[in-house]
């Protein structure tokens, strides 16, 4: 086992509870995102068993993340969301030296390489632009269920894609309240429909990501760096009004950008 990761997929987990940050970039940072598509890719092959490996201790580090965090970010983000945001947005802009020099972008882009690039952080960007206005589901019906399943799907797809965020995602259809509240609150029936619902959207959207990455690479991470550029627009809060805010946002800013700094230096060295 690659005990390792299990500190790798609490990073992830904790990262994929905040609207806008997204569990792949946090994979990127850390040096294992070509792993972690190839390790879900190879759980269907012969080779299971050494993949296996590689996953449970980053599903346990995952799922430690996000039932140990879920409070603590629900009430982060009711009640300091500006430093919040601004900690993660340095992170992100922490990632993207990483990506530039993995995509080997001053030799390999050509022009329509950052055309790509544009659409990609356009597409993401508008997300924040999409109504977010929500309440928690009570008393669930068949068909709220059905809407959980499919939304799981839909957030799992955008977490295993770098710069899109599965929780964003679960915001702009309606469903993160009420999931959050699910996993802070340990009401299993909605943890089972959503997770099974993850489940299938990440091998499935690990198959489409596994192709692209053999066959068309470096359009591939011109598209990532594109998706990453355009969630910093979701991430970013507004500028604070209040003095202590502000001093406390650039604090958590800095702190973000010397933890992606740290992280990768580590991490890609080994």
């Amino acid at each position: 086992m690659e005990w390792k990761n299990i500190y790798r997929g609490f990073f992830m987990g904790a990262s994929d509870l905040i609207p806008g940050v997204s569990g792949g970039t946090i994979a990127l940072l850390l040096g294992i995102y070509d792993r972690l598509i190839q390790a879900i890719n190879g759980l269907f092959s012969r080779e299971w068993k050494r993949h296996l490996t590689f996953l449970i201790p980053l599903g346990i580090g995952a799922g430690a993340a996000i039932v140990s965090l879920s409070k603590v970010i629900d009430w982060l983000l009711e009640h300091h969301p500006g430093p919040l945001q601004f900690f993660f947005l340095g992170l992100i802009l922490g990632v993207l030296p990483f990506l530039t020099q993995q995509a080997d972008m001053k030799s390999k882009f050509r022009f329509y390489h950052y055309g790509i690039l544009i659409v990609g952080a356009i597409l993401v960007g508008s997300i924040e632009f999409l109504g977010t206005d929500e309440t928690i589901m009570n008393n669930l019906s068949i068909s709220d269920y059905v809407f959980l399943f499919f939304s799981g799907i839909l957030a799992s797809a955008a977490m295993i894609l770098p710069g899109i965020s599965g929780s964003m995602i679960l915001l702009v259809i309606g469903a993160y309240k009420t999931i959050i509240h699910a996993i802070s609150n340990f009401h299993f029936d909605v943890i089972i429909v959503t997770g099974l619902g993850i489940v299938i959207g990440i091998v499935t959207m690990s198959k489409l990501i596994n192709y692209f990455l053999k066959h068309y690479f470096t359009a591939t991470f011109a598209c990532v760096i594109g998706f990453v550029i355009g969630s910093l627009i979701i991430v970013f809060p507004g500028w604070p009004s209040e003095t202590r805010e502000m001093i406390t946002s650039v604090a958590t800013f800095a702190l973000g950008l010397f933890g992606a700094y740290i992280l990768g230096k580590v991490e890609h060295r080994q």
